[in-house]
C-alpha cells in the first residue's frame, strides 16, 4: 500500500477542492452532534468522530472521496453497546473505537473485502430500514421533550405516547420548525447546506422560546460543557476489551459493509475501481485516531461522500479541508455550539431515520419471493428488540442460512442422451430408471450438503422394471462435493443392485474422486465403475456408456 501525498491535491483544482471541503465541514459539525446523541453518549464525541475519524482515514483510503464519519447505524450499535456498565462510560467509547479499528485493520490485511458480497440483500434490506424506524423512535424523547422509560426503544416510545399531556410545547416548535426547513430546502441550491441552515434556525429559535415561555427547549449545554480548543489524547482501557469485542465486531461489519457500499458507488479520481481492502485500512485507520481523540467509532459514510463529491471535489483535499473547517468551527464557535437545541438535533435525526427508510428496496425483496422476505421480516424485528451488535450477528447468520437455501434450491438434475452422429442431447430425467437401457445423469448447481436432498429427489425411482440398468452419473465441471451426497449415491447404488441393475461416476476432478472414495462410494460400486474425466468434452462419458452398453448385452 503505498501512501503518495503528492497525489492528494492538484494546484488546477484547489479552489474546487476547498469549497467542498468547506460546505462539508460546515455540514459535519450539526451532523456530529446529532450522532453522538443518537449513540447516547456525550454529542462532543460524535463531533470529534467526525473531525479526526475523517482526516485520518483520508490518509489511507483508496477512495478520494471516502468521507469516514460516525453513521447512523454504528451510532445505534454504540448506544446498545451497554458503555454505562463500565467503571468510565467516556473511556469505554474511545476504547471501542479503538478496537473496531483494530478489527477493520485486520480484515483489510486478511483482504477480507470479497466476504462482503456474501451478504444478502434481504439481510441489509432489513437491517437498514429497522435502522432507520431505531432512528425515529430513539428521538421522540429528545423531540418531545419528555424523558421516556423503558427496556428498549419500543417501549420507550410506548412511553412517549401514554404520555402526550407531558410533551414540551416548545422542544415540538423547535422540532417541527427544523424538520420543515431541512424538507424545504433540500431540493434547492442549499441543498446539505440546508441541514446547517435548519439546526441554527432551530436553536435560535429555543433561545427565543426559552427567554418567553416557562417550559424551555433543551440546549447541548444542558448536558455536556462544551470546551474550547480539541481534546488532547487518550489511552484506552484494557479492563474494559473482553465485554467490549462482540460490538467491536458489530461495528467493524456495520461500517465496512457501508464503506463498500461507498467504494463501489463513489468514482475514484483515475477512475478506476477502489481497493475494497485497503479501504478497510482507512477505516480502520480513522477509528484508532478517532478513539485516540475521544471521538466514537467511525465507518465509510454515503451521504457525507456523496455531499463531497456533488459539492465539485476533485482530490482528497477537500477531506483535509473539512476537517480544517471542523477545527476552526471548534475553537472559535465553541460558545455558540453550546447553544444549539436538542430538539433541533432531533429533528435532524428523525429526517436521516426516514430517509433511511426505502420502501421501494422492501418491495423488491417481497417481490423476490416468500423466504427472501421471511429473512428481511426476522432481520428487521430482530434489529428492533435485540440490542444491535446482537442484531447485527444475527442477520450474518440469516444471510448464511439464505445462500446455503439458494444455492441448494439451484440443485437440477437432466438426463443426458448420446446420439448417433456423436451429438449430446440434454432432457428432463425420466420418472423411473428404465429397465435394459443406460441412463446419463447431469447434475449441475452446487452439491454441498444441503443440496443433497434436493438432489435426491430429483432422481428417477428404482423399480421392479428398472432391471438389467446402467446408470452414469456425470459429475463434469464439479469441484466439490459432500459427504452428504456420497450417501444419497450410495443408497441410489444398493437401490439399482437390488434391482439387478448397477451405477458407474464420471468425474473431472481428482478431489472429486478422492471424496467419492473416502466416503465408501468406490468401494460399494467398484474402482472399474469411476471414470476420470479428461479435457475432451464427451470423451470419458461416451467410453464409459460404451462400456455401460457392453454390461447390459451380456447380462441379457
Amino acid at each position: 500500500m503505498r501512501i503518495d501525498p503528492r497525489r492528494w491535491f492538484s494546484r488546477k483544482t484547489v479552489g474546487k477542492d476547498a469549497a467542498a471541503g468547506l460546505v462539508l465541514g460546515v455540514e459535519a459539525v450539526p451532523d456530529g452532534l446529532a450522532a453522538g446523541l443518537l449513540a447516547g453518549v456525550n454529542p462532543l464525541a460524535g463531533l470529534y468522530a467526525y473531525l479526526f475519524g475523517m482526516v485520518g482515514a483520508a490518509v489511507f483510503t483508496s477512495s478520494a472521496f471516502m468521507a469516514v464519519q460516525a453513521t447512523s447505524a454504528m451510532a445505534l450499535v454504540v448506544s446498545d453497546a451497554g458503555l454505562d456498565t463500565t467503571p468510565d462510560p467516556d473511556r469505554a467509547l474511545f476504547t471501542l473505537a479503538i478496537l473496531t479499528g483494530i478489527v477493520m485493520v485486520v480484515a483489510g490485511l486478511l483482504r477480507a473485502g470479497r466476504l462482503v458480497a456474501f451478504v444478502p440483500t434481504p439481510v441489509m434490506t432489513g437491517f437498514i430500514t429497522a435502522i432507520g424506524v431505531n432512528i425515529i423512535l430513539g428521538q421522540l424523547s429528545n423531540l418531545t421533550g419528555y424523558a421516556a422509560r423503558g427496556s428498549n426503544r419500543l417501549t420507550k416510545t410506548f412511553d412517549v405516547l401514554l404520555h402526550i399531556g407531558q410533551w414540551s410545547i416548545a422542544s415540538l416548535v423547535v422540532g417541527a420548525i427544523t424538520i420543515l426547513i431541512i424538507v424545504v430546502l433540500r431540493p434547492t441550491r442549499v441543498g446539505s447546506l440546508g441541514l446547517v441552515v435548519a439546526v441554527v434556525a432551530g436553536s435560535v429559535c429555543a433561545a427565543v422560546l426559552n427567554l418567553w415561555v416557562g417550559d424551555p427547549a433543551g440546549q447541548l449545554r444542558d448536558i455536556v460543557d462544551v470546551p474550547r480548543g480539541l481534546p488532547a489524547p487518550v489511552l484506552p482501557s484494557i479492563a474494559d476489551v473482553p465485554a467490549l469485542i462482540v460490538p467491536a465486531i458489530s461495528l467493524a461489519f456495520i461500517g465496512l459493509v457501508q464503506g463498500a457500499a461507498v467504494s463501489a458507488g463513489i468514482p475514484t479520481v483515475d477512475g478506476r475501481p477502489a481497493d475494497a481492502n485497503r479501504d478497510f485500512i482507512g477505516q480502520g485507520a480513522g477509528n484508532l485516531v478517532a478513539g485516540v481523540f475521544q471521538g466514537m467509532p467511525v465507518g465509510g459514510s454515503m451521504s457525507g461522500s456523496s455531499i463531497i463529491v456533488q459539492s465539485g471535489a476533485r482530490t482528497r483535499l477537500a477531506l483535509f479541508v473539512a476537517g480544517a473547517v471542523m477545527a476552526v468551527v471548534i475553537f472559535a464557535a465553541s460558545d455558540l455550539v453550546a447553544f444549539v437545541a436538542m430538539p433541533a438535533l432531533a429533528g435532524l435525526l428523525i429526517v436521516v431515520g426516514f430517509g433511511t427508510i426505502k420502501p421501494s428496496r422492501v418491495y423488491s425483496v417481497v417481490k423476490s419471493g416468500p423466504l427472501p422476505t421471511s429473512i428481511m421480516a426476522v432481520t428487521f424485528g430482530l434489529t428492533l428488540i435485540i440490542p444491535l451488535q446482537f442484531a447485527v450477528l444475527a442477520g450474518v447468520g440469516l444471510g448464511i442460512i439464505l445462500y446455503v437455501a439458494q444455492q441448494s434450491n439451484h440443485v437440477r438434475v437432466r438426463a443426458v442422451g448420446l446420439t448417433a452422429d456423436g451429438r449430446l442431447r440434454e432432457s428432463d430425467p425420466p420418472p423411473v430408471v428404465p429397465g435394459g437401457e443406460v441412463l446419463v445423469l447431469q447434475p449441475y448447481g452446487s452439491l454441498f450438503f444441503a443440496s443433497s436432498p434436493i438432489f435426491e429427489k430429483q432422481l428417477p425411482e428404482v423399480s421392479r422394471e428398472s432391471r438389467n440398468a446402467v446408470v452414469i452419473v456425470r459429475l463434469r465441471g464439479t469441484d466439490q462435493i459432500g459427504l452428504s451426497l456420497v450417501d444419497v449415491l450410495r443408497r441410489f447404488a444398493r437401490r439399482l443392485a437390488d434391482a439387478g441393475s448397477s451405477l458407474k461416476v464420471v468425474a473431472t476432478e481428482d478431489r472429486v474422486i478422492d471424496q467419492l472414495e473416502a466416503g465408501g462410494l468406490v468401494g460399494d460400486i467398484g474402482e472399474r465403475n469411476v471414470y476420470k474425466g479428461t479435457e475432451w468434452v464427451g470423451d470419458t462419458l461416451r467410453r464409459a456408456h460404451a462400456e455401460a452398453q457392453d454390461e447390459i448385452d451380456r447380462r441379457a
